[in-house]
């Protein structure tokens, strides 16, 4: 008998689904279905491509309220809340099926008399894609697509907490008139995806999901001459000068903080405020978080869910107790959230101030409903505090002055930087990272390179 996975719902504790896992055998013949499937795909003429995308995206917007309630019921999002799931992979996908022609057009150089001379973007072969379950299509489109877009076989292993969501994908591709074996599922445990890169078939890995994940995939991968796409953990600071908007800053820093109960990569968990406007803003933050309303996410009125598992709820417990141990004081009152109970994935949002980089909530991503905010006396001391840190995915700083914005984001090490915004994916902009919060790139033009290799093309005119 089969081993198979049963998802959990944090909300009830329901079982939401029960898929089969794939054994050896299964998961090579899936690889040789992608493999042939991909030979023929890649002829198919890129306007075809780009007409099967979208399709893709009309078939997959047409079941929206279904797949709202299905994030909501896998991982706990409020079903306030999940249709933007649904809304921001058609824009994404939609983006980068109009940047295609451009992105994987031939680069040609300047003219040589005598020669013809171009460079194409061939497609890698067969692309997998492991996909996580906090946003579990905005992670798993940035590389789907593209990669399908640019010729290549895509096979899509999803967490095993969200596995409907691939299949929601499967759906719609096949909706869409995508090739068989083009676009396929894979349900497998850790042991058999990291087999399954060392293994010849696949061709590029395109992995979101923990540091320790990103060590597997790259040990896995290191045998063969194969690229890998990581996008890891975050730990994202913002930094409050004292020339903010500052109504804008505490709303905008408020959801970026507990929006999806903080379970973002690029989710803020660190604020540094300027000594000004210190005491003004932590107050007014304060009583913004105590306006959530914690609760059944199946409940409209519910603004912040559970977490996707008792165990995650008891990392951020954790880390806040040591901090108070530390020194820190919490600004919140747990009593006020009465769905809030240890052992549960139910967790009050939490405040911390009188914070420093001992304590883990302000160095170890928390990747939940808690924040601390600490107070600096310069754009100096906010811009050290930024970079001590061992990730590097987003940051940004709130101010009325753009220009000086824009020259503090290039003292800071991260690979998107915001000027009085934040938790944000721009699809026209590359999505990267540096430390250890990953490397590689998806979205923009940028983000079709690693899905392609360039293949020279140097043709000499010989005259009779």
């Amino acid at each position: 008998m089969s081993e198979r996975i049963r998802v959990v719902s944090p909300v009830d504790g329901r079982i939401v689904a029960e898929r089969a896992l794939a054994d050896g055998a299964a998961i090579a013949a899936l690889l040789a279905r992608a493999r042939a499937a991909q030979a023929a795909w890649k002829q198919v003429p890129l306007a075809e491509r780009q007409a099967i995308a979208s399709r893709f995206v009309e078939a997959f917007e047409a079941c929206a309220p279904e797949v709202a309630r299905e994030i909501t019921l896998q991982m706990g999002r409020p079903i306030a809340h999940s249709p933007g799931e649904v809304r921001g992979l058609a824009e994404r996908a939609r983006a980068m099926t109009a940047l295609a022609p451009e992105a994987l057009a031939d680069v040609v150089p300047p003219p040589k008399p005598g020669f013809t001379r171009f460079v194409r973007r061939e497609p890698l072969g067969v692309v997998l894609v492991i996909a996580p379950w906090n946003y579990p299509y905005l992670t798993a489109v940035n590389a789907v697509v593209p990669a399908i877009l640019a010729g290549n076989a895509v096979i899509l292993r999803h967490s095993a907490q969200t596995p409907l969501c691939a299949e929601r994908f499967d759906e719609a591709f096949r909706a869409a008139g995508l090739p068989s074996g083009a676009f396929q599922v894979l349900h497998c445990d850790h042991a058999a995806a990291l087999r399954l890169i060392a293994s010849d078939g696949i061709d590029f890995v395109a992995f979101t999901g923990s540091v320790d994940g990103g060590h597997a995939v790259t040990r896995a991968a290191a045998a063969r001459f194969i690229g890998t796409g990581l996008e890891l953990g975050g730990k994202d600071p913002a930094y409050v000068r004292s020339d903010a908007h500052f109504d804008d800053a505490v709303a905008q820093l408020v959801d970026g903080a507990f929006f999806n109960a903080g379970q973002s990569c690029c989710g803020i968990e660190r604020i540094y405020v300027h000594q000004d406007v210190y005491g003004r803003f932590v107050d007014a933050y304060a009583e913004a978080v105590r306006a959530y309303r914690l609760g059944d996410p199946l409940d409209p009125a519910t603004t912040l869910g559970p977490m996707v598992r008792a165990s995650a709820a008891q990392l951020v417990r954790d880390q806040i107790a040591e901090a108070i141990g530390r020194g820190a004081r919490a600004l919140i009152d747990s009593k006020v959230f009465p769905r809030d109970a240890a052992g549960t994935p139910y967790l009050a949002p939490q405040v911390l101030v009188d914070v420093d980089h001992s304590m883990r909530v302000m160095t170890e991503e928390s990747f939940g409903p808690v924040v601390g905010i600490a107070r600096v006396a310069s754009d100096d001391e906010a811009v050290a505090q930024m970079n001590d840190s061992r990730f590097g995915l987003t940051a940004c700083v709130w101010t009325q002055d753009e220009a000086g914005g824009l020259a503090l984001g290039a003292r800071v090490d991260t690979g998107t930087f915001f000027v009085n915004r934040c938790d944000y994916l721009d699809p026209m902009l590359a999505w990267t990272g540096v430390k250890d919060s990953g490397r590689g790139c998806t979205l923009s033009r940028i983000g079709f390179e690693p899905l392609t290799r360039p293949k020279s093309f140097h043709a000499r005119r010989v005259r009779a």
